[in-house]
């Protein structure tokens, strides 16, 4: 579709609802500059980095805190729900009070948590931290997108975009190779509390940068609070994924299936109420027209795929690397570096991509990502198991990460380019969102068939049927490709 920004005064429709969209005027919030982007991806890092440089520091967080293994799994849970559940919340809140100053305090509540993370003296004080800190990463998370979106046009925001989603790639490599430097080099004793304490500083220089750089914007007309709303979409998300990250390694108990029953009972009432709100005239958290759009539907559509074949496959790989080749944490974070360099080089290239190809792009992302797949199958299955080095995966990762790189800012960009700007921080959350939820999803579907499949058939040839099922699925993300417009954005 064509560019999301219009001529002052023109009109466009989103679903059932007329919007006025207007251009970045001297009255509107002034223009992003490169320090002020680059303040804001600082602060998409440290969410998505936190989100996987844990799992690294789980062994030694179990020996100096003494932590059951249910205690170990709310450490990680807690994080990815309240990280989740808040995500449409702090997007909204941004909309109305100012995507700045909920950056600013998304930042701050993420330094602060982080310390305290980082001091936990035990872990139930880690684990409450933890939520916490999922709480300030939703505050800050979805104001990125939607600071973008308000402060860019054309070509720099295609460039923005593509650089948040190479972030957003490149930040989950740097967490597994990041965890196991620091808890490896134990400095001056930290151990696993230096993968929380690095988190302080990082996010002091944020909260300096963006008090001079990050330009301020919100919607043109405050959003009444939406209480009932907020409280059934919190419902339904801690329905979905609670089980979803706790079940597996609980043994999918009844509390787990009951709450996944639950579910989709809470989204049918959170829908029912926010079309209710809507049609009075209300400010629902989550607009339904904005579901009805064509555009935006799509949009979401290409995120399933994407999301949950990319959470199968760093659950997959990290078990297969450490478990299956004998690589110890450092190492496996490592030999994931091909990749993470080569998503990050073709999130660059997507722009261009895209005025090239359209919408294809998407099928040609879809396609080399499944080279890649395809390589990495082979050389698990041809190559001498379980003496596999990492120059033998890289060319193989390295094509993943070129299809993966292409990918994530192709998402970002059709999404957010049908969402109207007064709705840019509740789009955004909405986004980030979906990605958190299929992350949880991904682990639970891809991650149980291979833990399933490995004790009968092995784990070269569990990999190899995962992997093929990724692969499947990125069929129909490049058959979505094909039905896209020949221009988009």
């Amino acid at each position: 579709m064509s560019t999301a920004w219009y001529p002052a005064g023109r009109r466009r429709r989103v679903g059932d609802v007329t919007t006025t969209t207007p251009l970045t005027t001297a009255a509107g919030p002034r223009a992003l500059s490169p320090l002020g982007l680059f303040t804001l991806l600082l602060g998409t890092a440290l969410p998505m980095i936190d989100f996987f440089i844990v799992n690294v520091a789980l062994p030694t967080i179990e020996r100096d805190l003494h932590a059951p293994p249910a205690t170990l799994e709310m450490v990680v849970a807690g994080y990815a729900v309240a990280y989740a559940v808040l995500l449409v919340l702090g997007g909204r809140l941004g909309d109305g009070h100012g995507r700045r100053r909920l950056f600013l305090w998304g930042v701050a509540g993420f330094g602060l948590t982080s310390l305290v993370c980082g001091l936990a003296p035990t872990a139930g004080w880690l684990v409450a931290a933890r939520i916490a800190q999922g709480a300030a990463s939703a505050a800050l998370l979805p104001q990125v997108l939607a600071t973008i979106h308000a402060t860019t046009s054309g070509e720099r925001r295609a460039r923005a975009v593509a650089l948040y989603g190479s972030v957003g790639g490149v930040s989950v490599v740097l967490g597994q190779v990041l965890g196991g430097v620091l808890v490896a080099a134990d400095l001056a004793g930290t151990g696993w509390r230096a993968v929380f304490l690095v988190n302080v500083p990082v996010a002091v220089a944020a909260l300096v940068c963006a008090l001079r750089a990050v330009p301020e914007s919100r919607a043109q007309r405050a959003a009444r609070g939406d209480l009932a709303g907020t409280a059934l979409l919190a419902a339904t998300l801690t329905a979905l994924l609670l089980p979803l990250t706790e079940g597996r390694a609980a043994g999918w108990p009844l509390w787990s299936v009951l709450l996944l029953c639950a579910a989709p009972l809470c989204g049918a009432g959170f829908y029912g109420v926010e079309r209710r709100a809507e049609r009075a005239g209300g400010s629902p958290l989550l607009p339904p027209s904005l579901l009805t759009a064509p555009e935006v539907r799509r949009g979401l559509l290409l995120g399933l795929p994407v999301f949950i074949g990319f959470a199968g496959w760093m659950f997959v790989s990290a078990v297969t690397l450490q478990q299956g080749l004998g690589y110890g944490a450092l190492g496996a974070g490592l030999t994931l570096v091909p990749m993470g360099v080569a998503q990050f080089a073709a999130s660059m290239l997507a722009p261009r991509a895209v005025r090239r190809f359209g919408g294809r792009a998407v099928t040609l992302a879809a396609v080399v990502h499944i080279a890649g797949l395809a390589t990495v199958t082979a050389t698990a299955l041809l190559g001498p198991w379980p003496r596999l080095s990492p120059l033998l995966l890289a060319p193989g990762l390295a094509l993943c990460g070129v299809g993966q790189g292409l990918q994530l800012p192709l998402y970002y960009r059709i999404l957010l380019a049908a969402i109207p700007a007064r709705l840019a921080g509740a789009g955004s959350g909405l986004a980030a969102t979906l990605q958190q939820s299929c992350l949880a999803v991904g682990v639970a579907t891809l991650g149980s068939l291979f833990l399933s499949l490995t004790p009968g058939l092995g784990m070269r040839e569990a990999l190899a049927v995962v992997l093929a099922a990724q692969a499947a699925g990125l069929v129909g993300l490049g058959w979505l490709g094909l039905r896209l417009p020949a221009k988009i954005m």
